[in-house]
């Protein structure tokens, strides 16, 4: 089973992937956690390209390191593990990409989906959107470390993200389960196993 999570910054994907670590080990499922981009080898230098505030990149170029990035972590890590029959969870995948670069970017999402789909890159199972207020989530980046090349863009960059984001969780409701970010981390979890609880029921 292919399950991703989802959100704009500082919405508490980390928080949630170690309540969900401790969670799935006390059920003794064979699960992995990985995350894009930086997963593989190749992959970690295009994540150090990406996030460096540093970095002067075209919107077009940045969204070709990212698929390339994917193509890499596809083939080497989330495929692999799925024929393996184990759980995969991934902190950020392709929504991320209609989000940041489509939304966030404004690049047509058409040209993305066409990318997605002529690259054959798998659909997740299961995709959770941790969503929170834009603001909340700007914060909360600010207070933990460094702001990241993504992180130091303008507020409306962020909400763009935010609505493409809200926009993909309404055209695909049976994928995309909307989380509210802006609770306490406790109550996030509880929201997101209940969802997962029902979907290993059904694996």
């Amino acid at each position: 089973m292919f399950i991703t999570l989802e959100g704009i910054e500082g919405s508490g994907k980390s928080t949630l992937i170690k309540n969900l670590n401790n969670y799935l080990l006390d059920l003794d499922i064979d699960v992995l956690f990985t995350r894009e981009p930086g997963a593989t080898i190749t992959g970690k230098n295009i994540r150090n390209l990406l996030l460096s505030p540093n970095t002067d990149l075209s919107s077009e170029a940045e969204l070709l390191l990212i698929m390339a990035d994917r193509v890499e972590h596809i083939k080497n890590i989330i495929a692999p593990n799925l024929n393996l029959n184990k759980l995969v969870i991934s902190d950020r995948y392709i929504d991320s990409t209609i989000a940041y670069q489509g939304g966030g970017r404004g690049i047509k999402i058409k040209l993305i989906e066409s990318l997605i789909k002529n690259l054959k890159m798998p659909i997740p199972d299961l995709t959770f959107l941790i969503d929170i207020n834009v603001e909340i989530g700007l914060k909360r980046a600010k207070d933990r470390a460094e702001l990241d090349r993504f992180e130091k863009e303008e507020i409306n960059f962020h909400k763009r993200v935010r609505d493409a984001y809200l926009k993909i969780a309404k055209k695909d409701p049976e994928r995309v389960i909307r989380i509210n970010g802006n609770q306490e981390e406790e109550s996030v979890f509880n929201d997101v196993k209940h969802y997962l609880e029902i979907k290993l029921a059904k694996r």
